[in-house]
């Protein structure tokens, strides 16, 4: 298995060692071919016709998280089923040759169309509307053994167990996970059964909080912490708090302000951030810190992977925050980015960058 990474910085070249896995990160779940549209100025009315300012065309699902593990230099390797029609070729294609995600244990579904989502940014957040079909087995299973690796990221849901995720656990993989929308609305820890293989949860704070019976987030954090090593709670705008089970060390990071264009993604980004940095060995505020800014950057751009920030990304926002003589962030609030230095590459494109094409490709002139 060949699992390429970006050249520019590998965060974890200090720790690496010739006897490690091949993979950084391991995932797996459901590819949409996402169509984003943005610059709507409130919400579509019935029965009239909306026209938006913007719109970009992506890999979506799941491959907005592999987008962003790879786009910060981790080796990451994806298991997922692809659609047997352009929408998945294009998948595939922009995944394997476009992101040097390994798809070695992903596979194509002859006659499967590709999930697709329609995602309409207006007002700060987004509306989303969805169709697909689950993939057939055996084409669409699950691998119950996946590769060795030092990290894997799991999405729990009330009631499901994921064969693979306690199989990675077991051979010393460290799992992260997130978790969505409870449909059944009961809100039972218990029913996260994939929770006990985990060394972090990153839920948002709505989902802390009714998770944990608690009305304040923090609080949410501490009682999540007594259940997995680390809790990490977003806050949206106010960004996000974190506590660490086994030592009792908490960390509270601000959001970076940004003039937000498409929300879409951003949560994807914000764990791939967190994973980057605990697999670099950084402390826990400068995970958090790091998590925080590329989320903050991934909201400026179209859609979910095409917005995922690069380290080149990373080094133009830097070398833009610290050149202006009037901060528009907090001066002290800027210094705890510091840190980061030593990886950043330097910034040869103007910020702030667009990475986003509007449609699925141009043919070839």
């Amino acid at each position: 298995m060949d699992v390429a990474a970006d050249p520019l910085v590998d965060p974890l070249k200090k720790s690496r060692r010739p006897d490690d896995p091949a993979c950084d990160v391991y995932l797996t779940g459901t590819i949409f071919l996402d169509i984003i549209f943005t610059g709507l100025d409130s919400a579509p009315v019935r029965g009239t016709e909306s026209w938006a300012r913007g719109m970009g065309s992506s890999p979506g699902g799941v491959a907005n998280m592999a987008t962003a593990l790879a786009r910060l230099g981790l080796r990451t390797s994806l298991a997922a089923a692809f659609g047997d029609d352009h929408y998945g070729e294009y998948c595939w294609d922009a995944l394997e040759q476009g992101e040097h995600i390994d798809l070695s244990r992903s596979r194509t579904v002859p006659g499967w169309h590709s999930p697709v989502t329609v995602s309409m940014a207006y007002e700060g957040e987004r509306t989303m509307v969805s169709h697909g079909h689950e993939a057939p087995p055996p084409e669409g299973s699950v691998p119950s053994c996946p590769p060795l690796a030092r990290a894997a990221v799991a999405s729990l849901g009330p009631g499901r167990r994921e064969e693979w995720v306690g199989h990675a656990a077991g051979h010393g993989t460290r799992v992260f996970a997130d978790v969505g929308w409870d449909e059944t609305g009961r809100w039972e820890l218990a029913a996260l059964e994939d929770l006990g293989h985990c060394e972090a949860f990153l839920p948002n704070a709505e989902e802390a909080m009714r998770y944990t019976r608690t009305d304040c987030p923090r609080a949410a954090a501490h009682a999540l912490a007594e259940k997995v090593p680390v809790a990490v709670v977003t806050l949206g705008a106010d960004g996000a708090y974190a506590v660490d089970g086994s030592t009792g060390e908490t960390a509270e990071v601000p959001a970076i302000a940004v003039e937000a264009l498409d929300p879409t993604g951003a949560g994807d980004v914000f764990v791939a951030g967190f994973v980057t940095g605990t697999l670099a060995g950084w402390p826990l505020a400068d995970r958090l810190a790091f998590a925080g800014l590329t989320a903050a950057l991934s909201v400026q751009e179209f859609g979910g992977s095409l917005s995922a920030p690069g380290w080149v990304e990373v080094a133009a926002w830097w070398q833009h925050v610290t050149m202006l003589e009037d901060h528009a962030q907090d001066p002290a609030a800027l210094r705890r980015y510091a840190f980061l230095e030593e990886l950043l590459p330097t910034a040869s494109r103007p910020w702030p960058l667009r990475r986003a094409v509007p449609t699925i490709g141009f043919r070839a002139s």
